[in-house]
């Protein structure tokens, strides 16, 4: 079976992927935990529990990453702070660098990430970054369109009565989600 490395930015949206993964039987999955994007601290810690909550109850072996690299994430952003587009594309590629990085050194078969359960994330952008990163580090980007199974993971992830966050964990959706209910 083929060795997989997940970059798991929450419990929420790992749920149907490694459902998925399971029941396809072609891939050992791990998780791995690196998400320097996600503010304040508190949402961090919490998310980081909630991830091993999940990881306890299913048995999915995840890689912490467990400093908060707050100050390289803005490093990557600092120029990019004021273009939505430039910044989450930033931030994509650092968090997937660093998984594809850990994926080659731990002698993974491929890498892939959560990002693509979402529909609220730049899909194709993403998949480009990872098949990108697969070249420059010479492994696999598993790619598949999780996006499928968003119901099945809501579902997943309140029968387990996981922490389901409002915003994808940076400062800015953070804001971003505010104004948006403020102008409700």
């Amino acid at each position: 079976m083929k060795r997989l490395l997940l970059h798991t930015c929450c419990a929420p949206c790992i749920c149907s992927i490694h459902q998925c993964l399971i029941k396809a039987k072609e891939y050992e999955i791990t998780g791995f935990w690196y998400n320097p994007n996600i503010h304040p601290f508190g949402e961090y810690q919490r998310r980081m529990m909630t991830l091993g909550y999940y990881s306890q109850e299913t048995n999915l072996p995840v890689i912490w990453e467990r400093e908060y690299f707050l100050g390289e994430w803005m490093e990557v952003i600092k120029d990019k702070y004021k273009n939505k587009e430039e910044r989450c594309l930033s931030c994509y590629r650092l968090r997937l660098e660093s998984t594809a990085k850990m994926a080659k050194k731990e002698k993974f078969d491929s890498f892939s990430t959560t990002l693509l359960y979402s529909k609220f994330q730049m899909h194709e952008k993403i998949k480009e970054i990872g098949q990108k990163l697969a070249h420059i580090y010479n492994i696999e980007f598993y790619y598949q369109d999780f996006r499928i199974g968003w119901k099945e993971g809501i579902k997943l992830s309140k029968k387990l009565n996981l922490y389901r966050q409002q915003y994808c964990g940076c400062i800015f959706s953070e804001k971003e989600r505010f104004d948006a209910a403020a102008e409700k």
